[in-house]
């Protein structure tokens, strides 16, 4: 694409209509909550005149999405939630100042999981995004309109958030790479707020090399946020065709069970003998305290999430009930209103879990468990370079399948969790679909800020036809 607006064959004006028009055709997907029209229209005016000036930057004329949990200044930022159905945020992210700085074109905001809280896109206020390769089918979640925006090319790349998997799990269900970074490596300022020690800002593209470009632009140590790492950034894209041989990657037992859909154990199978025909080296390891990250991290992220929801109180921002008596009344009425059923289950159980009486039985004990989590992971690189798992237990499920049952849809991110709880970076990447058609996702994993190894190894497996 941006060969072509350099050689003056289109132009980003006719490329930001070609995308409006394809969400406008689109819009039963349910993937955007808003359409930035307007401002995508004179951004692209901009970034028309840089490029005829020769100044344009790394990202220019992209067409880019964004999940609705990122402000961007003077647009709305619900968090698919209705307690913030009105609210228009005073500033930008950070993340958001990188990619326009850059050049990109932010064309809307994607539909998302209630506060980034769910695994399929059905808890949010606005509807339930749904699957471009069959609309029975959940997307994945909680950044399933990203997803989405990206498989059904409504956009060419787009931001999610990932706090237990919300940019992997959707990437696999949806058939695009969904990669998350390490936690430090992009900064969260303007990120809303879940799981503050888990969240992170994820990039989905429909190749590695794009996922590489955008991640590039919006990595890197903010001033803004404390826990942005000051670790260089290198020039991603460039480094994507590094020599794989002599690369050990780990295929940790606890994930190759036999409750893995046999489809899915067949791609890894592929992906080993396409590792092995390029020099790489595959051996089994173990992370032995897999067993306990999703009741881990159900705990560490609920805590975190009832001390983060506390703000939204109706005397702020955002839903304010009417006809209260009392400050108590505001406060219950404002809350009862303008949570959905899942925010408030996560909050009730993170009340609990913090509470006086339970706080070392369940909190404290978790913290512990999770220690022992990032040090499997840190003796696991002792003897691998990266890791190779699958990026989810099945494909997609039917809308509504899981819905009544939140244990179950809580182990669709069985094989995510853990790399939120221990920081490192991870990514899936499409690897072909089952026999219904829906999509395979496979998932990368590296040591923390070493995104260079992780990337070279998906680009090999996409370079070979991995996903043909």
């Amino acid at each position: 694409m941006q060969e072509s607006l350099r050689r003056n064959e289109t132009s980003c004006a006719t490329l930001v209509e070609e995308y409006l028009s394809r969400i406008v055709k689109q819009s039963s997907l349910n993937a955007f909550l808003t359409v930035l029209a307007d401002r995508a229209r004179v951004q692209a005016q901009r970034v028309d005149a840089k490029i005829k000036a020769g100044n344009a930057g790394k990202l220019a004329g992209s067409i880019i999405a964004v999940k609705d949990i990122l402000a961007m200044k003077g647009e709305r930022l619900t968090c698919g939630s209705r307690i913030l159905e009105n609210f228009i945020s005073p500033y930008d992210a950070t993340a958001i100042s990188r990619l326009e700085n850059a050049d990109a074109i932010i064309i809307g905001k994607t539909n998302m999981d209630e506060f980034a809280m769910g695994s399929s896109n059905e808890n949010s206020a606005f509807g339930p995004v749904k699957n471009p390769h069959n609309e029975k089918y959940v997307p994945g979640g909680s950044s399933g309109g990203s997803a989405v925006a990206v498989a059904a090319q409504m956009a060419m790349a787009a931001l999610g958030s990932d706090t237990g998997g919300s940019v992997r799990q959707p990437a696999a269900l949806s058939s695009v790479v969904g990669l998350k970074p390490t936690y430090g490596r992009v900064s969260r300022w303007g990120l809303v707020a879940f799981a503050s020690s888990l969240d992170q800002i994820g990039v989905f593209a429909n190749s590695v090399e794009d996922a590489a470009r955008v991640l590039e632009v919006i990595a890197g140590v903010d001033a803004h946020d404390s826990t942005s790492a000051p670790v260089p950034v290198p020039q991603y894209a460039q480094l994507l065709d590094g020599d794989i041989k002599g690369k050990v990657i780990g295929l940790p037992k606890e994930y190759l069970s036999s409750g893995v859909q046999p489809e899915i154990l067949a791609a890894i199978a592929r992906a080993k003998t396409l590792f092995e025909k390029g020099g790489a080296t595959l051996k089994e390891v173990s992370l032995p305290h897999t067993q306990y990250a999703i009741a881990t991290y159900y705990i560490v992220c609920t805590a975190e999430a009832s001390s983060n929801l506390a703000r939204y109180d109706g005397a702020h921002y955002g839903r304010r009930a009417q006809n209260v008596n009392s400050l108590e009344e505001l406060y219950v009425k404002s809350r009862s209103e303008g949570f959905g059923a899942e925010v408030k289950r996560r909050i009730m159980l993170g009340t609990y879990v913090l509470s006086s009486g339970y706080y070392d039985a369940y909190y404290r004990r978790a913290m512990k468990v999770r220690t022992l989590i990032r040090r499997d992971f840190e003796q696991a690189f002792q003897q691998c370079d990266a890791l190779l798992t699958p990026t989810t237990p099945t494909t997609a499920f039917k809308l509504g399948e899981k819905v009544s049952d939140p244990l179950t849809m809580y182990l669709s991110d069985i094989f995510t969790v853990s790399m939120n709880l221990a920081g490192v970076p991870a990514l899936s990447l499409p690897a072909g679909k089952d026999q219904h058609g829906l999509p395979i996702g496979l998932q990368i994993v590296a040591k923390a800020f070493d995104e260079t190894t992780m990337l070279q190894l998906a680009h090999h497996l996409e370079q070979s036809g991995f996903n043909e």
